[in-house]
């Protein structure tokens, strides 16, 4: 197979990174590949411990379809074993344990979404229970002789936890250990990794030195900030853009997030080319440039990206009659019912526009609904209900009321 240039591929590979490491050698490791004709293993290790992946999830998967279209190989590894255990990072006390048919229901929503990104014919998906599953305690004790507590405990998470005397359980000390241990199983060259797995992918690292394999190369992709511009894409944070919403919702998150994210969802949440990326920051620095028309360009990519070009397009019709023309959209979900008064909090909740009572309420509180164009804010407010009522959710969500 005949790759790109060690320097084309540097060019791309090196497009929205935080840190290779070490860069030396990955250099040398791409130009072997290149005088050998061979691709190199690139490894993502996900655990499935919800059932939905966003865009920020997809910054890695875009640098692995990008490592996909240079001729590389991918493995995209679901963690259903460690999944088990929980990854510590980043929390201040235990994760709850999923169950392994938990995270193996989850694991198989991520594989269908991640196809959305990757490239199926040319990925290679696996569950590290097939492996770490099968370890016995005699493998265990070997493994675990390679790395001292001391090495472990090295993270913040768990010097944080120490120092504010909050309990860290002896089944998290293993996780950065048997995710370790999969970059050995699948002999990776590289692994991608968000900067708060950056321990996790170097314990890989010190893992295939210690069993005498020539070392991964780590690579950290930037954490991606979520609609509201400050705190990490996060569900729970309602700040996200899912890969599997909607198209007409996916670009009217993005219609919502900050000027100064602009140029940073481009590099990161789109798979243009470094020169096409130069070309959107050169406009971005145009003072008479709008920054909105800038993003109506991020909303149409992204949407392309997970839906196609007609989807975009429509996508950006139905925002523009929403929000410029303020109409009503043509085609909205209608709710049907045989009560004919409701508790606004339950009626939200009931017709699927919300997850919860407690974040009903809050909305409500805002002023992020209205009945027929009428803000409502009383938490309390009971709704006599009609066929053709219109009820409203943020600026997006939209249900028609069926009397049945």
């Amino acid at each position: 197979m005949k790759f790109p240039s060690l320097n084309e591929q540097l060019d791309v590979i090196r497009k929205g990174v935080v840190e290779i490491i070490p860069e030396e050698e990955l250099i040398k490791k791409l130009e072997r590949s290149i005088e050998q004709s061979k691709p190199l293993k690139v490894k993502l290790g996900c655990d499935p411990s919800s059932s939905d992946l966003h865009i920020g999830h997809a910054v890695i998967l875009n640098k692995m379809r990008e490592f996909q279209d240079l001729g590389h190989e991918v493995t995209l590894i679901i963690g259903d074993f460690t999944a088990m255990i929980g990854d510590p990072t980043g929390k201040k006390k235990t994760r709850p344990q999923l169950s392994f048919d938990e995270a193996r229901r989850n694991g198989e929503t991520y594989l269908q979404q991640a196809t959305k990104v990757l490239d199926v014919n040319k990925t290679k998906f696996v569950y590290n229970s097939e492996w770490l599953s099968k370890l016995t305690i005699e493998d265990l004790i070997k493994v675990l002789g390679k790395f001292t507590l001391q090495r472990i405990i090295e993270r913040d998470d768990f010097t944080n936890r120490l120092r504010d005397h909050q309990e860290i359980s002896l089944h998290e000390i293993l996780y950065p250990i048997m995710q370790g241990y999969d970059s050995y199983v699948i002999k990776s060259d590289i692994e991608l990794g968000g900067t708060d797995q950056k321990f996790n992918n170097l314990i890989g690292r010190d893992m295939q030195k210690r069993f005498n394999e020539e070392p991964q190369i780590v690579i950290t992709m930037p954490l991606l900030e979520g609609t509201d511009g400050t705190e990490k894409m996060s569900k729970s944070l309602n700040n996200y853009v899912g890969i599997t919403d909607t198209p007409q919702d996916i670009f009217g998150k993005i219609m919502s997030i900050p000027d100064l994210l602009i140029y940073k969802y481009f590099e990161l949440a789109t798979r243009l080319t470094p020169t096409e990326l130069a070309s959107i920051k050169k406009e971005l620095e145009n003072p008479t440039t709008n920054p909105r028309d800038i993003k109506r360009k991020l909303g149409l990519e992204i949407v392309k990206l997970y839906y196609d070009e007609a989807a975009a397009h429509n996508a950006i019709e139905e925002f523009d009659k929403l929000f410029i023309k303020k109409e009503i959209p043509d085609e909205i979900p209608e709710f049907k019912t045989k009560k004919e008064v409701y508790k606004l909090v339950n009626l939200l909740k009931e017709a699927g526009l919300i997850e919860s009572n407690s974040a009903a309420r809050r909305l409500i509180q805002q002023g992020g609904v209205s009945i027929d164009g009428e803000r409502i804010s009383d938490v309390n407010y009971e709704v006599k209900l009609k066929s053709g009522m219109t009820v409203k959710l943020g600026k997006r969500k939209f249900i028609k009321i069926v009397i049945s």
